[in-house]
């Protein structure tokens, strides 16, 4: 019998790769994802499968439309991908007046747009399948709209994945498929960590890739049969 299988978009590094060992340790038949470095995808690959994991690597631009369509068809060639996370998304740290028309697209279509495009591409499957799951990631507290000076294009690309979180859960629900977020707050792997982590952070550290894809496993885990609409934040009480 064929394992249920699991997606999760930007894989081979950092958040993506600690979710797809954490879900293949759960039991998926996981399908990384990467857009350029075949090499670094090959070395992930050969490392799980020497842990004894199903697991396939697949090159697509999830930016990219025809990208996307690929992505989904070869991932649900070894069988139905109930699963899928949303964890592709490039940060930008720079006032609104130094941000270029290039950045500010690129970050949204990087963050949001890769996320509606995945969502839009797997939704029929699950549909007719009548089960899925699917988990975006979001970035700490994005469901509050607060200022954001030095990283608005990234706030409101986070913001709108909130947004097409909920508008899923309640329109995908009826068809058994439930859509959370998961929210990371400072992760040991992030380019600009908070310079006073003990004044930021209640906890007085940053979250390790591992306790984030804690929470999206849980998410998709039948303990979480009952959430749906959520925006799971894992940000060790930082900004509160």
């Amino acid at each position: 019998m064929r394992r249920t299988g699991a997606l999760i978009t930007g894989s081979t590094s950092g958040i993506g790769r600690a979710i797809a060992h954490e879900l293949a340790e759960r039991g998926y038949r996981v399908v990384l994802n990467y857009a350029r470095d075949g090499a670094r995808a090959a070395a992930v690959s050969e490392a799980f499968h020497a842990d004894g994991f199903d697991v396939t690597a697949v090159r697509a631009d999830v930016t990219d439309e025809a990208d996307v369509r690929h992505l989904i068809e070869e991932a649900e060639r070894a069988g139905p991908i109930d699963a899928l996370v949303n964890n592709v998304g490039d940060f930008h740290l720079k006032p609104l007046l130094e941000t270029s028309l290039e950045e500010w697209n690129h970050v949204l279509r990087s963050n949001l747009t890769s996320t509606f495009l995945c969502c839009r591409e797997i939704l029929p499957a699950m549909r007719r399948r009548r089960s899925g799951r699917i988990v975006n990631v979001a970035s700490m507290n994005a469901e509050v709209l607060r200022a954001r000076p030095r990283t608005l294009p990234y706030a409101v690309a986070k913001a709108g994945i909130v947004l097409l979180t909920k508008t899923l859960a309640k329109t995908e629900g009826r068809f058994g498929i439930r859509v959370n977020a998961v929210a990371p707050g400072f992760v040991e792997t992030g380019t600009f960590p908070p310079a006073d982590v003990d004044r930021t952070i209640p906890l007085r550290r940053l979250a390790t890739a591992q306790e984030i894809a804690n929470a999206v496993g849980f998410l998709m885990s039948d303990g979480a049969a009952y959430i749906n609409g959520a925006v799971l934040n894992v940000h060790g009480g930082a900004f509160l």
